[in-house]
């Protein structure tokens, strides 16, 4: 399981990429993009399908990543998570994150294979500051109950 220091370096480089971000607006690669960018944070997107979103140079693969990124956060499809999480370890991304509902069943076996702590079963919005809405509401509930990464 994720712990706080892992959540906590991730979430300190301020230049991450997030694979699986859509040009749809109302999707949760795009608002999930949208909300990091809003905080600060410089997000390299990554979407196979598209140049650009947003104005934004977007990165068809992991492996087209600049070597200054070393956080990847991935939204995709649970059928296409494995491979970049495969892409990630074999370009040396230090810092992991597989957002809640985008793991396979051979997701954590992969990470283990490899050696590599990774986060997952964590929602990027529970972590990342500052937490609002419902988030900040389910946060608060976790951290009443010691359920927060420790």
């Amino acid at each position: 399981m994720a712990t706080k220091k892992q959540i906590e370096e991730f979430l300190e480089s301020k230049n991450l990429a997030i694979a699986g971000v859509s040009r749809d607006k109302k999707k949760i690669g795009y608002r999930v993009f949208e909300d990091l960018t809003s905080k600060g944070y410089n997000a390299y997107p990554i979407n196979p399908n598209t140049d650009v979103i947003d104005g934004k140079k977007c990165y068809n693969s992991v492996s087209e990543l600049p070597s200054e990124v070393n956080s990847l956060l991935i939204l995709t499809p649970k059928s296409k998570t494995d491979s970049v999480l495969r892409d990630a370890i074999n370009k040396g991304i230090i810092h992991i994150w597989v957002q809640q509902m985008s793991e396979s069943k051979d997701t954590i076996r992969i990470a283990e294979e490899y050696q590599k702590e990774i986060i997952h079963k964590k929602c990027i919005y529970m972590f990342s500051e500052p937490v609002t809405g419902g988030h900040k509401f389910h946060r608060i509930i976790l951290k009443l109950f010691g359920m927060l990464p420790k």
